[in-house]
This record gives C-alpha cells, structure tokens and sequence, in this order.
C-alpha cells in the first residue's frame, strides 16, 4: 500500500484526473470509435463554446442537461459555471466513463454541498427517463459516428427534454465532409451524407448561431439551437414524446 501524500491539492489531485481521463478516452476511442467518436477530450476552447448556453442565462438557477460527456472535460467546465441552485443531469453510456464521472462528482472541490444536485446516468440520452424539462442541453455526442434515424431520435429527444425556449449546443469537426469522400465504401459516404441532412434540416429550423473552434484539435463547429416557445412541429417529435406527457 502507497503511503498517503497529504501534500495534495484539490487542483493537483484535478489535473491528475484530467491526465489520466486524456489517456482512458484513447483507450475507448481504440475500443469502440462509435460511441467514443475522437481521440482526445473536447479541449478548454471547445468546452467554453459549447457551455455558452449556461452562461447567457446566467443570474438564475439553471436545470442542464450534459450528454456524452465521456471523461468530464466539458463537464469540469460546466460545474464552475453553473449558478447556485441549479441542477445538472449527465448522461453517459460508457460504463468506464460513467464511474470516472461519478467519482468526479464526488470529489470535485467546488461541489462542497452541492453533489446532491448533480446526477450521472449511464443511459442512452434517447431512453433517458427523466421529468424534468432543462433550460440548456450540452451534447458531445459523436454524430457523424451515428445513423440517420440515430440523429434523428437524439435531435428530436433533445427538443422534448427542452423546455421552451431552451438552448441546445452540439458541436462538428470540420473536415468530416472531405473525409467523407475517402471512405472506401459507398454506403458509408450515403450514411454519412444521410446523416448530416438530418442535422442540416434541424439547423434551418432551430439554429441560432455557430461558431468555430479553430484551437481545438481537430477544429470544430459549434451550433447553437432553440426550442421554439410553441408546439413542436410533427417532424421534432419521436415515439419517446409519448412518455414524456405533453
């Protein structure tokens, strides 16, 4: 048994957890590309854009939705912005990871008092069983790993789980659609294709903005979408409304 350090700080027990998320995520990645979707944790730039939906209601409690959160990179961004009061769901369908986010959770040294407001959920978002509605979605969830009516059945979740007027950010790496055109087989440059028409139809009718990460490795796009305040359109509905009881 090692001998305890007790020279240990919060941070330097933070930093030693961010090491070693850096090298399970590529572990994952190598295991299952599907469901991991990159190499590397979403960087500091990334995670910054993606919880810009936290910060523009900030001054109020907030109930979030963070999915996909793979090792609590952008997590460990959103649990310092979060306003007091609010509440954070994280959902998470790697086993591996969701202990790594549990243990997080626990020891996070801005969380005194506060864990009993955060929650990790080893789940697919799309089965998600929850009643509450969120003022803001985070998702980190790898689409261009996903089959269309994937996309669909998580876009059309994450507009239920909403509530109106609530914010979703999602993000892309660029350079997927050129990577697209050297896959070697035809049916996945269609289901690529198929995929990102799913995402452009719901960005023509809910995005409201999009900005670029150049210094995240790779680059990426992050979108930014709105649940309208009347009744969803047929075509954002998915059999999952029918548990939720609009």
């Amino acid at each position: 048994m090692h001998a305890t350090d007790d020279s240990t700080t919060p941070r330097t027990h933070v930093l030693g957890q961010r090491a070693a998320g850096g090298w399970m995520f590529l572990l994952e990645a190598a295991r299952d590309m599907r469901t991991t979707g990159a190499l590397a944790p979403s960087g500091r730039a990334l995670a910054h854009a993606l919880t810009e939906p936290v910060r523009s209601q900030a001054g109020r409690p907030l109930s979030v939705l963070e999915a996909g959160a793979g090792t609590g990179s952008v997590t460990r961004s959103l649990l310092h912005q979060l306003p007091a009061g609010s509440r954070l769901d994280i959902v998470e369908a790697n086993p591996r990871f969701t202990g790594r986010l549990r243990d997080l959770v626990r020891t996070h040294p801005h969380l005194a008092g506060r864990s009993g407001r955060i929650r990790v959920h080893e789940a697919y978002v799309e089965e998600l069983d929850v009643r509450r509605r969120y003022d803001a979605i985070i998702s980190a969830l790898p689409f261009a790993n996903f089959d269309p009516h994937q996309i669909e059945a998580i876009m059309g979740r994450y507009l239920e789980l909403l509530r109106p007027g609530g914010l979703l950010a999602y993000f892309a790496y660029r350079g997927t659609r050129q990577a697209r055109n050297l896959l070697p087989s035809r049916s996945q440059a269609r289901r690529h294709r198929a995929a990102e028409e799913v995402l452009a139809d719901y960005r023509r009718r809910y995005a409201t903005g999009r900005s670029t990460v150049w210094a995240n490795l790779p680059p990426a796009d992050v979108w930014h979408l709105r649940r309208p305040t009347g009744s969803l359109p047929a075509a954002g509905r998915t059999s999952a409304g029918a548990a939720v009881g609009w």
